[in-house]
């Protein structure tokens, strides 16, 4: 069973690590290179990314909202388009935010270079081998460190607008578009990448104490302070330095700041350049990371990944992963590293817009988002094109190095992943919905249940006859098919429910047929909802310490809970499911169960833990 993360994140979390994610590489490094493309419209082509940026977030909000998990966009689209496109986004976005952190560790070594001397290639395995113990250690630490150095970062920039703005010389803005209105275009498109930092926010989903106000409020307020203040630093750098200066300047904003302060501006600039390397270097070792988590919680890698330390909560061999992952990314160039994290965000933007149009479209019952996009389908319509256009504005060989990467993730799903997924998808849904409404399935809406109910905590399952009617049994060693486990369940549900033995058997056979009912290795939770009005619910539990096969993935289930009753009493069986789900994720509870002396002293447990 997999580990749940420490809910730790707060709504400021939420605003940092995306600020100090996107407020980097993107403002002291690439503007110098992305000024030789269009000149001194540049400032637009970062407000027009921005805008860009802003349409897409609000599909990101709306799906992180609604499946707070770890792993974020390849969660939802795969939760969407099936484990196979699942697998090839989590993958890219793995690899893409692992080059954005290869990237802000490269300016990171650059500024250390020019003040220090040292070697930039091992002062970048130092600092990314220090990124990565810090992450080891905890996620609250990592994330109230980037909180302060995002505010400190935040005040330099601005003392620089304000002071910089009265020296601007005008005539540094003619030609204002040297390479035409489409070449302006085209560099909102490659600076694009300065934004992708807004991926984090769903990545950390899982750990933010608040979804519906914690990521809705930062995720906004990041996005509009940092394009605020990209249009008002590319301005004011752009007013103060030359044409040829900006763009051969690797670190532009200090070269600027050095013009009317002299030494001492330029080793203020440098050191918010450092800070804001440090919190993009942060944010992303911790986003990245949680892709192979997700991964292999949904068995697309080998499960000792998604191993979580007991007192730290993080997800240390992933972290170690990612960072191996940056230091190969940092033997690329700048050109490479920019153009593949910016085509591969562009394709997540997409895919995440089409999400929302097809989860909302499915209908599924428990797709409950606490953010809905305004306008609903206009922005997503609107970002699908855009971000199409950006990409194929790009050129083709953004887009191969896209497809390679996609590529080597199908290779990895074909080898490893195509025999281990088994998670229903809202596109699926969507079909039946269309081919025949009669034609549903709950797997799907299982999980999101579960999902919106770790994340909204429903109320704890009081006392009530439910409990007190409910039992629980060991079973014989040579009870380990299903076909007697249903006829078992039938007989002792019959005894304290008014419905035939042969009705509750078929139903439960016709319901694992349909989809699995084991929820990991160890535990299942065979559900039905029969047609009538009888007000009849109950739960039998089972446990077997022999193992009862389900599946390939489950072949010795240990423990199962069995629930029935009438359509007149769904919220019921929603609230019991949900204190099930919250129980059978206590701490050693697997140990717990197999442990205990009697199914007394179960049930007694059982009882307690699902009032909790």
């Amino acid at each position: 069973m997999s580990q749940s993360l420490k809910k730790n994140l707060k709504m400021r979390h939420v605003f940092s690590i995306a600020t100090g994610a996107m407020v980097s590489s993107g403002i002291f490094i690439l503007p110098g290179i992305a000024f030789g493309l269009t000149g001194p419209s540049l400032f637009l082509s970062y407000g027009i990314a921005g805008l860009i940026a802003l349409i897409g977030v609000l599909s990101i909000i709306e799906l992180a909202t609604a499946m707070p998990k770890a792993g974020g966009d390849y969660f939802y689209i795969g939760r969407t388009f099936g484990p196979l496109i699942g697998n090839i986004t989590g993958t890219l976005s793995w690899f893409a935010l692992s080059l954005k952190t290869a990237f802000a560790i490269f300016g990171l070594s650059e500024i250390f270079f020019l003040l220090t001397g040292w070697n930039p290639g091992l002062l970048a395995l130092g600092l990314t081998l220090f990124f990565v113990i810090l992450n080891i250690t905890g996620v609250e630490g990592a994330a109230g460190l980037e909180v302060v150095l995002v505010f400190i970062l935040l005040a330099i920039m601005a003392v620089f607008i304000v002071a910089g703005a009265p020296r601007v010389q005008v005539s540094r803005f003619k030609p204002f578009f040297e390479n035409g209105f489409n070449g302006m275009l085209s560099t909102a498109a490659f600076v694009f990448v300065s934004f992708g930092g807004l991926l984090k926010v769903a990545t950390i989903a899982e750990e933010v104490k608040n979804p519906q106000r914690d990521i809705q409020q930062g995720a906004l307020l990041s996005i509009v302070v940092v394009t605020l203040l990209y249009m008002g630093i590319v301005g004011i750098t752009t007013g103060l330095l030359s044409g040829v200066e900006f763009s051969s300047s690797l670190n532009p904003v200090a070269d600027a700041a050095a013009g009317f302060s002299g030494r001492a501006g330029w080793i203020v600039l440098s050191a918010a350049a450092a800070i804001a390397f440090i919190t993009t270097a942060l944010a992303g070792i911790m986003s990245a990371s949680r892709y192979p988590l997700a991964l292999a919680r949904d068995g697309l890698l080998p499960g000792f990944i998604s191993r979580v330390g007991r007192k730290s909560g993080t997800p240390y061999v992933s972290i170690l992963l990612t960072g191996v992952l940056v230091i190969l990314s940092l033997q690329l160039n700048l050109d490479f590293l920019v153009k593949t994290a910016s085509a591969v965000f562009m394709l997540t933007y997409i895919l995440a817009n089409i999400a929302v149009i097809i989860l909302r479209e499915s209908r599924l019952e428990n797709y409950k988002p606490l953010f809905k996009s305004p306008l609903y389908p206009v922005p997503q319509i609107i970002a699908i094109l855009v971000f199409l256009f950006l990409l194929a504005d790009m050129g083709w060989q953004s887009f191969a190095i896209a497809l390679g990467f996609m590529a080597l993730s199908l290779l990895v799903y074909a080898l490893y992943g195509r025999k281990r997924a088994t998670h229903d998808f809202a596109l699926v849904h969507l079909l039946k919905r269309i081919v025949d409404s009669r034609w549903q399935d709950e797997g799907l809406d299982k999980e999101l249940l579960g999902i919106v109910e770790n994340r909204d905590r429903m109320p704890p399952l009081g006392d009530s006859d439910i409990l007190k009617k409910m039992t629980v049994f060991d079973l014989d060693s040579d009870l380990s098919n299903l076909d007697d486990l249903w006829r078992r369940s039938a007989e002792d549900l019959s005894k304290i429910l008014k419905l035939e033995s042969g009705t509750v058997e078929s139903a439960l056979a016709d319901r694992e047929n349909d989809i699995s009912t084991a929820l990991t290795h160890f535990t299942a939770i065979p559900h039905i909802v029969l047609d009538g009005e009888l007000h009849q619910f109950g739960i039998v539990c089972y446990r077997s310490k022999a193992g009862i096969s389900f599946s390939e993935r489950a072949a010795k289930v240990h423990a199962v809970f069995v629930c029935c009753g009438t359509g007149d009493v769904r919220d019921l069986h929603l609230e019991v499911l949900a204190a099930i789900a919250r129980f059978v994720t206590q701490e050693e509870y697997e140990y717990k169960w197999m442990g205990a002396d009697s199914t007394g002293e179960l049930k007694k447990w059982l009882k307690i833990g699902l009032r909790e």
